[in-house]
């Protein structure tokens, strides 16, 4: 039997991200969850030495690089959209998870239990989502100072 993960990951460089806006460079999935999962694990590091936590920093870097790779299937859905009020954000959550389930079906059968923590958090609490969510979140900030530093207006109220 053939397992197509892999291959399927490899597509993360042709999802395009922010999509409604006009860009000095574009930035595909597969940077931005590089720059996820570097920020996470800064952030978990920082957790760890200066707050006294106790967390795992290399599985919060790993959530990083995984957490949007149900866009492989489902494309970025832009902010503003996915945001615009609680039955979209639900429907789009519900389509996040069978893409993600999906993903996880191209797995081998004994590899999925050590990918589905990256893909599903066990619980909205989890600290090390929590991180990867708020390293998410800098990610774009990062991108629209750079947008704005290039001169791109069209980043100011993002």
């Amino acid at each position: 039997m053939k397992y197509h993960f892999f291959g399927m990951l490899s597509r993360m460089k042709y999802i395009t991200r922010w999509s409604l806006m006009r860009n000095t460079r574009e930035k595909n999935v597969s940077e931005h969850s590089l720059e996820v999962s570097m920020l996470a694990h800064a952030l978990a590091v920082i957790s760890n030495r200066r707050l006294g936590n106790h967390l795992d920093v290399s599985k919060t870097a790993l959530i990083g690089i995984y957490h949007d790779s149900s866009e492989i299937i489902t494309g970025d859905m832009p902010t503003p959209i996915k945001y615009n009020n609680l039955q979209i954000q639900r429907a789009f959550k519900d389509i996040e998870k069978d893409a993600s389930r999906q993903l996880l079906s191209m797995l081998p059968p004994d590899m999925v239990e050590d990918y589905e923590s990256l893909f599903f958090r066990k619980s909205e609490d989890d600290p090390l989502w929590k991180l990867v969510k708020a390293a998410d979140k800098l990610s774009a900030l990062i991108k629209c100072i750079e947008e704005r530093k290039a001169g791109n207006s069209e980043f100011l109220n993002a």
